[in-house]
């Protein structure tokens, strides 16, 4: 995520523009760094490095909100946010952030950089399982509105074409 303004659009770890940029990543705990994190500190990028809490402080509103409020507010350069959040507070802002996904979807064998929104039920539950098929299948439409309501960025399927978002 960017200032549009800037015109950034920097999908890549391997951008070399991320050695003078300062960059804000998404933190979850004392000793849990978040994927963006790692592919960072992997090419030596860390000293432009800030971070910011995943789960903040719940007695102000949106804590998971600070990492995009500082990119819009010119506090950091660009964030690596996960997508929901990052398409939610920014829509938030009315035009002023660039949403770009990060390519390649894999940094290395354990670092995804895209996750899929999926749901799980209880092992040989196939009653379910079917039922919950069918709800996706029947209601299709209305979660693709659902997840547009929401800003929630989504890659292309094969044969689409994608790029940034602006928000």
């Amino acid at each position: 995520m960017t200032r549009s303004d800037r015109h950034l659009d920097i999908s890549s770890f391997d951008d070399p523009r991320l050695r003078t940029l300062t960059i804000g990543v998404q933190m979850v705990g004392n000793l849990m760094n978040t994927p963006p994190a790692h592919a960072l500190a992997r090419r030596g990028i860390v000293e432009n490095v800030r971070g910011y809490m995943l789960y903040g402080d719940y007695s102000r509103p949106n804590p998971p909100a600070e990492i995009i409020d500082a990119v819009a507010r010119e506090e950091i350069d660009l964030a690596a946010v996960w997508g929901p959040l990052a398409g939610y507070f920014a829509a938030k802002q009315r035009g002023t952030l660039a949403l770009t996904p990060v390519s390649p979807a894999w940094d290395g064998p354990q670092s995804p950089m895209v996750f899929d929104i999926s749901m799980a039920i209880r092992k040989g539950d196939t009653a379910l399982k079917h039922d919950i098929d069918a709800a996706l299948d029947r209601d299709r439409e209305a979660i693709d509105v659902l997840l547009a309501a929401y800003q929630v960025p989504r890659l292309p399927t094969p044969g689409e074409t994608g790029g940034h978002t602006e928000r």
